[in-house]
């Protein structure tokens, strides 16, 4: 970091570029640069909105700030969503030697930055973290739900990971350039704890101080927390420990697959209990656990790329037909094998594996393909 101050060279990057990602958050946009204004005053600072498309017109809201102040930047993603891969698009839009990490939602106190930045600079760390759980920081805005989650998922973190921060979790920190080099392509852009895969991928240990932070309560917009924060905690783990071998969506969809066994059998018993002939029955528990798998994926595995409305309608029938296919192939494999005097076990394997890898391959392509705008 070159400390650069405010007015020095006005044709240099800025010295430190604030990535800001936003989701249905016009309503915080200009107090939250009125804030970097007097958080950074004398030094040389931009700040990059990463938008999601979002229908508030959010994006519009920063351009209008941006007419009048050069340092204000959007970056509207269309057909991308995810708070990892906004903060990797907007880190990666600036030059400037020093990027800050902060949400929108104004819970994040700008007036940490300015000390951030110098321990950066003084003490020529990679890495300052925002800590809640750093002495003298706070999470007093929080029920006591919210707090024993947050608890549980960073001792889950750090034992898994092996991650030394208090607050792997944090949302708000500044790193340097060179460090988020380093790393960058092994970030996943699945899941928003953007900090915790900084410093569980990066190929050396990293220079790294917490200065304590509190926590402040939402006023304006809407939270984007939900009861499936800890479910893509865990398929960042999950990402981290498994990812260099297979895709973690690969998994996850293997994952619900074995569960929709559960269902069907229990459909099937449930059908059979009604006395429906078996033919009936199995169809019908056929359709139901493609049915349930349909939910579960959509929900859980292309969470990022989630169908609503008339496009779920879409998305399950060609969940449905693209799965048909593979359950052909399964059973074309299958039996191939076992003619050829393989063993039961491994043709019934083998034939599951070749369907498994169609119904993935073809749902990505098509049922939840990226591009759905």
């Amino acid at each position: 970091m070159t400390g650069q101050r405010a007015g020095e060279n006005p044709l240099l990057p800025a010295a430190v570029t604030v990535v800001v990602p936003t989701l249905m958050e016009r309503e915080n946009v200009a107090p939250l640069v009125e804030g970097l204004e007097r958080a950074l005053a004398g030094w040389s600072w931009e700040v990059v909105f990463v938008d999601d498309d979002s229908a508030d017109g959010t994006a519009d809201a920063v351009r209008s700030l941006a007419r009048r102040d050069p340092r204000v930047r959007v970056l509207q993603r269309i057909g991308s969503r995810g708070l990892a891969g906004a903060v990797i698009d907007g880190a990666l839009s600036s030059a400037s030697p020093v990027v800050a990490v902060m949400d929108a939602d104004l819970q994040h106190d700008e007036s940490a930055l300015p000390r951030m930045l110098r321990r950066l600079e003084e003490e020529g760390l990679d890495l300052v973290v925002a800590s809640r759980y750093a002495e003298g920081g706070s999470t007093a805005g929080w029920d006591g739900r919210r707090r024993v989650l947050s608890r549980l998922a960073i001792a889950l973190a750090r034992s898994v990971l092996r991650v030394p921060l208090e607050d792997p979790l944090s949302g708000f920190f500044v790193i340097r350039r060179e460090a988020l080099d380093r790393v960058v392509r092994r970030l996943s852009r699945e899941g928003f704890k953007v900090l915790l895969d900084i410093v569980a991928s990066s190929p050396g240990p990293l220079a790294v101080a917490e200065v304590p932070c509190r926590f402040g309560v939402r006023e304006r917009g809407t939270s984007k927390l939900d009861s499936l924060v800890a479910w893509q905690l865990g398929v960042l783990v999950l990402d981290k420990l498994v990812g260099r071998w297979l895709p973690v969506r690969f998994v996850l969809f293997c994952l619900v697959g074995s569960a929709g066994v559960l269902v069907h059998l229990a459909a099937l018993g449930l059908f059979h209990r009604a006395r429906l002939p078996f033919r009936t029955a199995q169809e019908g528990a056929v359709l139901v656990a493609m049915t349930s798998n349909f939910v579960l994926n959509n929900l859980l595995t292309y969470r990022d790329r989630r169908r609503s409305g008339l496009a779920f309608v879409r998305g399950l029938l060609s969940f449905c037909l693209l799965c048909s296919v593979g359950a052909v192939a399964n059973v074309g494999v299958a039996c191939l094998l076992y003619d050829a005097r393989s063993t039961w076990w491994a043709a019934g394997v083998a034939g599951a594996a070749v369907g498994a890898v169609w119904n993935y391959v073809a749902t990505s392509l098509f049922t939840w393909r990226e591009a759905r705008r």
